[in-house]
């Protein structure tokens, strides 16, 4: 048997959400974590990467259709827009509130990976009948089942169910599939890459964030930049 780590980790943080955006984000995810989790292991996770990658670049076809002055980001206004023209239903504070959580950079545009997690919180929280119509309208049902592998990777990492994933739970996740004394190092690096604010505790756009960067969509934009610059 190998070691395991973070037994003797003090009581897991409860966190409060900062934002009625990830208030409403924790209370999505605890019910979509009654339903259970189809991943068994951290491993049948990082084996759905290519696949994931994959679906994610073709949102790219999505994003240009957002970004109307072809500057490689989406603004307020253009945001606005859209989700006027697909019908989604969202106040003026909600569309705000996701722009404002989802441009990481604070550059007051959304980027392609930015835009991925966007919307991925958008096929969370909006779950209405207008909005299922607006999805199969910009070609969403194809990355359904993307989003939906998502929410269920994240559902398998928040083993108590409160909607964030904390030190302890990743280790948990990582000693599942990997024993030895490397495990707890990589379970610590993969935490430490998703917890951006540095609180201890995980939120479902934090961990969206980071699994753009580990399937590689944050490389792909770095070299499409290199190569083809407009």
């Amino acid at each position: 048997m190998g070691n395991k780590v973070g037994k003797s980790e003090s009581p897991k943080k409860v966190s409060k959400p900062e934002t009625k955006l990830e208030a409403k984000t924790v209370e999505a995810m605890k019910r979509r974590a009654a339903a259970g989790t189809s991943m068994k292991s951290f491993n049948s996770i990082i084996l759905k990467f290519p696949k994931i990658d994959e679906s994610l670049r073709n949102c790219k076809v999505i994003f240009k259709q957002f970004d109307e002055d072809s500057n490689g980001a989406i603004d307020y206004e253009e945001l606005k827009k859209s989700f006027h023209k697909l019908e989604i239903s969202c106040t003026e504070e909600e569309i705000n509130d996701l722009f404002q959580a989802c441009d990481i950079n604070e550059d007051k545009g959304i980027d392609f990976n930015e835009f991925i997690v966007l919307l991925c919180l958008v096929y969370l929280l909006k779950d209405d009948a207008a909005t299922l119509h607006a999805k199969a309208r910009v070609g969403m049902p194809d990355l359904e089942a993307t989003f939906e592998t998502l929410v269920d990777a994240f559902v398998f990492l928040d083993k108590n169910k409160d909607g964030y994933v904390s030190k302890s739970e990743m280790v948990q996740a990582i000693n599942e599939t990997t024993s030895g004394e490397g495990s707890g190092q990589i379970a610590m690096k993969r935490f430490e890459e998703m917890d951006w604010d540095k609180n201890g505790m995980v939120n479902f756009k934090e961990f969206l964030f980071a699994f753009t960067g580990w399937v590689g969509i944050d490389d792909n934009e770095d070299e499409e930049e290199g190569g083809e610059k407009v």
